[in-house]
């Protein structure tokens, strides 16, 4: 072998050598294969059970739209008949309606589920022909909107046209007190936020009430609306509404006259104060014939206003 063959014999084995060494492949033909199992999870840690969240507290029930025949007495034993409307909310605020001597209860058969506003059809029959008892004109209850109603009949009173066979102011003021703390513990009734609204007699009965109430339960009544006063029950229109003016803070009352009624406009004119308002209308109209189309403003969109203003959300 010559020199430089010889050389590079050498250096082969040498890199041969120190390079580096590939793994030699075990025989394993005729074994069996050995399988491994994947490795075990270990156990999550265990966690206590999650509460349920708490029920949103809701308010009491509704009860059915439905009117509700309600007895009850004034002061000296007298029995008395109401009907309660509930409102679509509970509890509510209360609006009583009070009538003048012309009828009773009957004459708010259309204006109490109106102010309802639960889709209810007046189930009873009205006693006449008047623009009161024709739904079909008046503004509609704001969506949402919704009152208790209640209405009754003072004594020796009758249905239209009958009206009240005797004259008593001192016993419809029982009457009118009896059911204004009869009506604000009704199921349903928000006490704190009654309202009262008259006409005629009525709507010197819904001033009067309206403090009368607050005597015994201050701050209950929040405001009287009246329709054709004239100081039909003994009291002084402008010393009631000098009463209600007193309190905090001051529970306003609107009256609504016609310009040439003589009892009336005289004594919607005698009271004043800071809340107090009053609204002139054309003609004689007294009483619940304001309550109809076509005058401006709209007594009954007044009414809304006027719920608005003291009792509404």
């Amino acid at each position: 072998m010559n020199r430089q063959l010889f050389f590079l014999v050498i250096v082969c084995l040498v890199l041969a050598a120190c390079g580096p060494k590939q793994p030699v492949p075990a025989a394993t033909e005729g074994l069996p294969v050995e399988t491994q199992a994947p490795p075990t999870p270990e156990p999550s840690p265990t966690l206590p059970p999650t509460a349920p969240p708490s029920p949103t507290p809701a308010g009491p029930p509704t009860l059915p739209p439905e009117p509700q025949e309600i007895r009850f007495q004034a002061e000296d034993g007298q029995e008395l008949l109401g009907l309660y409307y509930p409102a679509a909310v509970n509890p509510a605020p209360l609006v009583v309606f009070i009538h003048w001597v012309g009828g009773d209860k009957a004459d708010w058969y259309e204006i109490a589920p109106w102010l309802q506003n639960r889709g209810l059809d007046n189930p009873y029959e009205n006693p006449g022909q008047a623009p009161w008892w024709d739904p079909s004109w008046f503004p509609p209850v704001p969506q949402g909107i919704s009152y208790a109603v209640f209405i009754f009949s003072l004594r020796t009173c009758e249905p239209y046209p009958a009206g009240c066979s005797g004259w008593d102011g001192a016993a419809w003021l029982r009457d009118i007190k009896a059911a204004l703390l009869t009506a604000s513990d009704l199921e349903g009734v928000d006490p704190t936020r009654v309202v009262t609204i008259g006409s005629s007699i009525g709507a010197d009965g819904a001033a009067d009430g309206c403090y009368l109430l607050n005597e015994v339960r201050p701050g209950s009544c929040q405001g009287a609306l009246s329709l054709s006063p004239g100081n039909y029950l003994g009291v002084r229109y402008a010393d009631a509404v000098r009463k209600l003016e007193a309190e905090q803070p001051p529970k306003p009352v609107w009256c609504f006259y016609g310009a040439g009624d003589r009892e009336a406009s005289p004594t919607c004119k005698s009271a004043s104060g800071t809340v107090y308002k009053s609204y002139e209308f054309p003609g004689d109209l007294h009483g619940n014939l304001l309550l109809v189309p076509g005058i401006e403003p709209l007594p009954m969109q007044l009414i809304l206003d006027f719920l608005a203003q003291t009792v509404g959300e």
